[in-house]
C-alpha cells in the first residue's frame, strides 16, 4: 500500500543540542534504512518549513505505523497521512 505522508517537525527550543543533534544522527540512519529498502520511496523537504512530504510502501496501515512511531522524531512531530493508490490515467509503471 503507498502513503503520502506530511510529517512537521516542532523540536522544543530548551532541548540540548547535544540531545538534538544525537537525535537527528539516529533519524537520518533509520530513515536512510527505510530508503534503501524501498519502504520510504520518496522524501520531499518542505521549503521554508522544518518538514517533508514522503511516500511510504508498505504492507498495510499497522506496519506503517511501527515505521512512524519508531522514528527518533517521532515525539517531536505532527504527522499527516493520506493512502493513495495509482490512478488509472498514470503512464509510468514504476509508479505503482
Amino acid at each position: 500500500m503507498l502513503f503520502h505522508v506530511r510529517m512537521d517537525v516542532k523540536i522544543p527550543h530548551g532541548l540540548a543540542q547535544s540531545e538534538v543533534a544525537e537525535i537527528l544522527s539516529r533519524e537520518k540512519a533509520y530513515s536512510q534504512k527505510l530508503q534503501k529498502s524501498g519502504q520510504w520511496r520518496h522524501i520531499w523537504r518542505l521549503a521554508g518549513q522544518y518538514a517533508n512530504f514522503s511516500i511510504f510502501d508498505v504492507k498495510d496501515n499497522a506496519e506503517l505505523h511501527e515505521i512512524l512511531s519508531g522514528l527518533p522524531l517521532f515525539q517531536f512531530m505532527e504527522i499527516e497521512v493520506t493512502p493513495i493508490l495509482r490512478h488509472p490515467s498514470a503512464i509510468r509503471e514504476d509508479d505503482t
